[in-house]
């Protein structure tokens, strides 16, 4: 029988495997994170899959129903303790019968995600969007020409002095069972027109609302009280939409190539949307009739499925946006199970510019700096803003995937066991390492005790910019991103790979962590469409002296500010003025939900930002050139050079034949006085 290439998302391992494997040996073969405690019996239900159906342009498959054989006796017959979810197969239970596509969701891997999107929220002075009133109406009797409205609108008139009340027709149901269980007594939220948001019996002094950042790879929503300003509960959950493309260009593709492929990926991300409501309603004891708004922002992409409009307009010049205008809706309209909710969704900037950035800009407040800020959000699509309160610049570079632990042989999303954060002995180049999950670094107590359930499993983002940072502060890669071919045979952590060589990072037990010259490679284009982008706002500001730089994201909360200038992802500057701030785009939304004012000022704020496309300006290429180089090939390096010994250039005075082509390269020898 023929073999067959399965795909396993979110960690996009992939391989070949024989006709009728299950996908739970699959995953075993492929080193998938895929969880079994009953050993494949069909007991535990623990290794639940979805499967992908239709174009996977990115893997070139095409999946169909006959792709996995048909559900047998054992999943028919399933009654294990975790109850099979919908669209759901038992990994061990279902073979293999063509190229397909399958989906770990988070509760079937051992590994789950450690969604790190922290809120870091300043001091806000509250306007809340909604106010409160109690109300005891009288009840009326047989002849009364009144009406259930008249008699509330006509109560809040009387005892709170609201002369402008409006009742909705979504708001019409809920008024006459309020009065009846409230016996007459009830209260009432009104919006600042006076528009009557909601109804309930008896007396009621909280409500609540929700911010929600919707991230590409990762959803993060916080619970806040609306009226105090307290927020409750925040939580997090992987964006399922990832299922169909890790990055948002892979998504649009889906749409185009995919009949009906617009309304699964909406549909996919307004479920996680209603479930993480849920998840945090429930867990602080929040009834959903008490939850009145939803303030949703994120790039333009997610944008878009969010609110169901075509996203493939943004997927080819001229990445014409539907709206650039914050936009308001009943939360039902979002599939959200909110009785009174609203969704009120921020305004993006451009066509790869979203309302993540507009929230991350009322969060960082380069509007109202007096010096120049670069304001940088690192993920999939980095986002970058440069200005004051004179004026700002924005734009977007395509980093794509490879600063969160995607495009690298051992690279893996932020989960327990990944390792974070490295250092290099620049005489021994023994490394050290801390994971995930364990706080004592590889050469202290207690450190092997950590890692007994988790083991060290691979790279996440944070720990790959570390470990290619101090690999060239120890010189094991020149400038140009080269690994010393001649340092096989003199360091047993320099090992042959093919015609280049690699780093070993962790070689304990069955697992080997390496640094491979194409690892060295997708950090290298990554951080050169980054710091490409950031160069050229600088340039159309005119040079200005960047006095702070603030890396937001959730990648970028964990980014060591030194390496990141090491690496030359952000320009040259004082140490101390390089800071990470988390969640910003969380704490905007957060911002926004809470006040008027602000939400009113970040509208404001997105009009006026000069939009620069980087598809388009013919300067972008040359920089992206130069910012290939550790840490660029011809900017300064004073203020890091403070700190450390930046490796010092090599005279490019030796040949390399490379195929039939002379090249002039640099030598790998670092002059002698340069060591250290």
């Amino acid at each position: 029988m023929a073999d067959h290439r399965i795909v396993f998302t979110p960690s996009g391992l992939a391989g070949t495997v024989a006709d009728g494997t299950t996908v739970l040996a699959a995953a075993r073969l492929l080193g998938a994170d895929l969880d079994s405690v009953c050993g494949g019996r069909g007991v535990c239900g623990r290794c639940q899959v979805t499967p992908g159906l239709g174009v996977f342009a990115k893997w070139r498959i095409e999946a169909v129903d006959e792709s996995l054989s048909a559900p047998g006796e054992t999943e028919l017959g399933y009654l294990g303790a975790r109850p099979l979810g919908p669209d759901n197969r038992l990994g061990c239970a279902t073979a293999i019968c063509g190229d397909v596509v399958v989906d770990v969701p988070a509760t079937s891997q051992v590994h789950r995600q450690v969604v790190r999107k922290d809120l870091d929220l300043p001091e806000i002075r509250i306007d809340p969007l909604f106010s409160l009133c109690f109300l005891d109406v009288a009840a009326t009797t047989l002849g009364d020409d009144i009406t259930a409205v008249d008699a509330v609108v006509g109560a809040v008139a009387a005892q709170h002095e609201r002369f402008d009340v409006a009742v909705p027709a979504g708001v019409l149901s809920s008024i006459q069972p309020a009065l009846d269980r409230g016996h007459g007594s009830v209260t009432v939220a009104l919006e600042p027109d006076g528009s009557l948001a909601a109804i309930w019996p008896g007396f009621v002094d909280e409500i609540y609302g929700v911010a929600i950042d919707v991230g590409s790879t990762t959803i993060a929503g916080h619970l806040c009280e609306l009226l105090s300003g307290h927020v409750l509960k925040s939580g997090g959950r992987m964006n399922p939409q990832i299922r169909y493309g890790e990055d948002l260009m892979s998504r649009v593709s889906y749409v185009m190539m995919n009949a009906g492929g617009a309304e699964t990926l909406t549909g996919s991300v307004r479920t996680a949307l209603d479930e993480l409501i849920d998840e945090l309603a429930t867990t602080a004891g929040v009834d959903a009739d008490r939850l009145l708004e939803v303030v949703l922002v994120g790039n333009p992409i997610m944008h878009h499925l969010v609110l169901g409009i075509d996203p493939t307009p943004l997927g080819q010049a001229p990445f014409t946006l539907a709206t650039n205008q914050s936009v308001m809706v009943p939360a039902a309209d979002l599939d959200l199970r909110l009785p009174f909710g609203r969704c009120y969704l921020g305004p993006c900037i451009a066509g790869h510019v979203g309302a993540d950035t507009t929230a991350a800009i009322l969060a960082e407040r380069p509007h109202r700096s007096a010096g120049m800020q670069l304001l940088v959000d690192i993920g999939t699509n980095a986002e970058i803003v440069l200005g004051d309160r004179e004026r700002l610049f924005a734009a977007s570079s395509p980093t794509g995937p490879a600063f969160e632990g995607a495009q690298t042989s051992s690279g893996q999303r932020a989960t327990t066991g990944a390792i974070e954060r490295v250092r290099i002995d620049t005489d021994t180049l023994e490394p050290r390492i801390k994971v995930i999950g364990t706080a004592p670094w590889s050469d202290e107590p207690g450190f092997d005790d950590g890692i007994v359930s988790s083991g060290v499993t691979g790279l996440c983002g944070s720990g790959i910019i570390d470990v290619v940072a101090e690999m060239f502060l120890a010189r094991i890669i020149d400038h140009q991103g080269v690994i010393r071919t001649e340092l096989i045979g003199q360091n047993d952590r320099v090992v042959a790979d093919g015609r280049t060589a690699a780093y070993v990072l962790w070689d304990r037990g069955e697992t080997t962590v390496v640094v491979t010259q194409n690892d060295v490679r997708a950090i290298q284009l990554a951080k050169a469409a980054l710091r490409a982008g950031i160069d050229l706002l600088i340039e159309r500001a005119g040079h200005p002296v960047v006095e702070e730089i603030r890396l937001a994201g959730a990648f970028g909360a964990h980014i060591d500010p030194l390496h990141a200038q090491v690496l030359g992802l952000v320009p040259d500057c004082p140490l101390d003025a390089v800071r990470s701030v988390g969640n910003a785009a969380g704490a905007g939304a957060v911002e926004a939900l809470l006040s008027g004012e602000l939400r009113s000022e970040m509208e404001a704020t997105a009009r006026d930002v000069v939009k620069i496309e980087t598809a388009t300006e013919p300067r972008f290429q040359e920089l992206f050139v130069a910012a290939m180089a550790f840490p660029h090939a011809s900017a300064s390096t004073t203020h890091i050079g403070t700190h450390v010994a930046i490796p010092a250039p090599a005279v490019a005075n030796a040949t390399r034949r490379r195929g039939r082509r002379n090249q002039t390269v640099a030598p790998t020898e670092q002059p002698e006085e340069t060591r250290t």
